[in-house]
């Protein structure tokens, strides 16, 4: 889809070149892209972009200065994509706890079709790690346009967001949908909003955005006023100092209090901004800090328990001791592993290998539909040992059919029954889905909890859209680790490295709050807390019925073995979104246990969450809304004004945003991850089948899937010829019938 998308670009800016914007010296054509320009990944969105689609190259003009255009035969098939001209953009970040929630404004002409026609405008919006939409506004001269999240009934709309061409991510970080029919000439103002997560690194929080632009979307024309602004406020909580540590624009701060900043950067500027947004800050902790928040549900809540959230940050000091590993690799070589992907798995596997401590030890499991062991025991992670595990990898690496991941990891628990004074960890990184998970789930839940103090951690790693990233995740909260996703095949290297860089990390074990036990009701998530990272802090999130304790005290186990205590101070929050910033994490908490109890009721509730919180899920689904206004009533009925001045028409629904169940079948075929198809329509499959029937019935010389496929490429003229001399030989057979039945008459 990206490389589809990147020749529809490539086609757009050749097509630009149609466009005359007059005799003004102070008007420059685009530059000629160099070849490193003309690069795949260049001509992807770096920042928030709006194309034109255009099927007919012939209206592709100046809306302001018609010129004389030499006449285009065909259509543009994939259409073409022509970026638009931005005439401002605004930034809006607001960062609390590990997330930001980040809304973008601006506004960009269709400089590029005639006056008199119209087109289809696709809108691309690169996001920061992690991102999820939230929502989409769309504001054009004749309607506008807004999302909204429903959930589906009975699967029939699961069938037509499958079936809708509109709204996908085009990496998995790029957002893409489709505004239809806009005029040439007119503006579109665009506003969209999500959350992304906030990397923690050596004791600070980053806020990274994509806002370089590229420039050919900056407006033709000194005259033409450029409007930049940026706006970030960041709330750490009450009794925390923020320090600004780096920013790559020029802010300005404009209010500070306890525990928060604000910034500002708006400016009339002459050409858009080239580099990304960055901005970093720490709170000013040495030591272990944690604090508690109390805050009520929304009033549109299903759930009206109250609510509260606890969170760890583990301090700026490097210092800090982390445990000593006995790690052991489980790695998928299944079939679906083949090329380059086995390659950037190897690859980053032996680079973990040497971000080992001489202390730590470790092994690896290779598995297809068998298992193959590097050692019968843990080995100490010296260069002469990682040097024979690395040539092991390169010479047993070899893919093979089937996907044995229960074996794999029983044996890896085995090899792991007995560890002292350490963190016993199991990697585990596969791209395809198998049909045991909910057993394997079972098996692993029942031989943590006959383990002793600091059993097993189990971090999960999971590649493509073929596996089944909810058995992973409910896999990793069983085993207090974490699960991350590498949902590009290009991106599994660095992935994979920062992955378990981090789940290395570890510095607080066994972390428990203490008085809990004395709440009517509680729930909390996720329900086996996790360990606290060097390389991110540690929230959990809950429910409960009853009086909240006054003092709460989190306690754990260090490096050495020694207890940590630490008193938390309870707030009552009211400034910080909690139902926004927490809601991605608890949806898909609660869909990996609705998957593992396959719960109905569970799935209700996570499809409520999410409509109340605007955060995806896999039960609910993304609708483009068109407002539709209402002309206004006079005379007698001028009191009787309709209550809305806009209604709400649905227009489309988007494609589904989730991530899926996995797919034992691209599993079985071992079909690579990165080449998903989309789904054809119902009626579109029929077809296709009927064609495959029929193929076998003209001597195999014919086949009607070509047949259709072109037909699906004859422009409406040649189709209309088409259609009359079938018909005119239709009407040849029926004289040659009636002579046959009729002769004698």
């Amino acid at each position: 889809m990206a490389d589809d998308f990147v020749k529809a670009v490539d086609d757009g800016l050749r097509l630009s070149k149609r466009i005359y914007f007059g005799k003004d010296r102070s008007v420059a054509p685009p530059k000629p892209m160099s070849a490193m320009d003309k690069s795949s990944f260049s001509l992807l969105p770096p920042a928030p972009m709006v194309y034109a689609i255009i099927s007919d190259p012939a209206i592709v003009d100046n809306p302001d200065i018609p010129s004389y255009q030499p006449h285009v035969h065909g259509r543009c098939d994939p259409p073409a994509l022509i970026p638009l001209q931005m005439n401002g953009i605004e930034l809006e970040a607001n960062c609390y706890l590990d997330t930001a929630i980040v809304t973008v404004t601006g506004s960009w002409r269709v400089h590029c079709v005639m006056g008199s026609r119209c087109c289809d405008c696709r809108v691309a919006i690169p996001m920061g790690e992690e991102g999820s939409i939230l929502g989409i506004e769309v504001d054009v001269p004749r309607n506008s346009y807004c999302t909204k999240l429903t959930a589906m009934e009975d699967g029939k709309d699961a069938e037509k967001v499958a079936n809708a061409e509109n709204g996908s991510f085009l990496k998995s970080h790029i957002f893409t949908f489709t505004v239809p029919l806009v005029d040439g000439g007119s503006n579109i103002s665009l506003k969209v909003c999500w959350l992304q997560k906030l990397p923690f690194c050596d004791g600070q929080f980053s806020l990274c955005f994509p806002f370089s632009f590229p420039e050919y979307v900056t407006p033709a024309g000194k005259k033409v006023s450029k409007k930049e602004k940026i706006e970030l406020y960041v709330d750490a909580g009450p009794e925390a100092e923020v320090l600004c540590k780096m920013t790559s624009h020029p802010l300005k701060e404009r209010r500070r209090q306890a525990g928060k900043l604000y910034f500002v950067h708006e400016a009339d500027v002459l050409s858009w901004s080239s580099n990304d947004f960055l901005f970093s800050y720490a709170v000013s902790s040495s030591r272990v800090y944690g604090s508690v928040f109390l805050y009520s549900p929304p009033r549109l809540d299903p759930d009206q328990r109250n609510m509260f959230s606890f969170y760890l940050l583990p301090g700026s000091d490097s210092r800090q001791k982390v445990f000593r590993k006995e790690v052991i690799f489980a790695v998928d070589i299944s079939g679906s592993m083949r090329g380059k992907l086995l390659d950037d798995v190897k690859s980053a596997l032996c680079a973990s290998l040497l971000d080992l401590d001489p202390e730590d030890s470790f092994n690896i499991i290779a598995f297809n539909a068998e298992t193959y062991l590097f050692s019968p025991k843990m080995e100490k992670a010296n260069m002469e040992v990682i040097e024979n595990a690395t040539q092991w990898i390169n010479m047993n690496f070899i893919v093979g059919d089937g996907t044995n991941i229960s074996h794999s990891i029983n044996q890896a628990l085995e090899i792991l029954s007995n560890t002292h004074n350490s963190i016993p960890m199991i990697f585990l990184v596969t791209d395809g889905a198998v049909e045991d998970e909910r057993k394997i789930c079972d098996y692993v839940k029942s031989q943590l909890t006959n383990r002793g103090s600091i059993c097993p951690r189990i971090y999960t790693f999971g590649i493509g859209m073929y596996c089944n990233h909810y058995f992973l995740r409910m896999l990793a909260t069983i085993g207090r680790g974490e699960h991350d996703a590498a949902y590009d095949a290009d991106s599994v290297d660095v992935q994979m490295k920062a992955f378990f860089v981090r789940a290395s990390s570890t510095i607080l074990a066994n972390v428990t709050i203490d008085d809990l036990d004395g709440l009517d009701d509680l729930e909390v998530h996720p329900s086996r807390i996790p360990d606290l990272l060097s390389q991110r802090p540690l929230i959990v999130s809950g429910r409960y019925k009853g009086t909240f304790p006054l003092a709460l005290k989190a306690r754990g186990v260090f490096p050495d073995m020694s207890d940590f205590t630490l008193d938390l101070t309870i707030h009552q929050s009211t400034d910080i979104p909690f139902e926004k910033i927490l809601g991605k994490r608890q949806i898909d908490l609660l869909t990996a246990q609705a998957w593992f109890s396959e719960n109905k009721e569970l799935e209700e509730t996570v499809a409520k969450i999410s409509v109340q919180s605007g955060c995806q899920s896999e039960f609910t689904s993304l609708v483009l809304f068109e407002m539709v206004k209402v002309p206004e009533t006079t005379g007698k009925k001028k009191k009787e004004k309709a209550a809305k001045s806009e209604v709400e028409k649905m227009t489309l629904l988007l494609r589904s945003l989730g991530v899926g169940f996995g797919s034992l079948t691209a599993t079985v075929e071992n079909r690579r991850p990165g080449i998903e198809e989309d789904r054809l329509p119902e009626a579109a499959e029929m077809l296709m089948k009927a064609a495959c029937n029929c193929c076998g019935k003209i001597c195999n010389r014919i086949c009607c899937m070509c047949c259709i496929q072109a037909c699906s490429q004859v422009n409406n003229q040649c189709a209309i010829v088409l259609t009359q001399f079938c018909g005119a030989i239709a009407c040849l057979g029926c004289f040659s019938c009636c002579e046959l039945c009729c002769g004698d008459d």
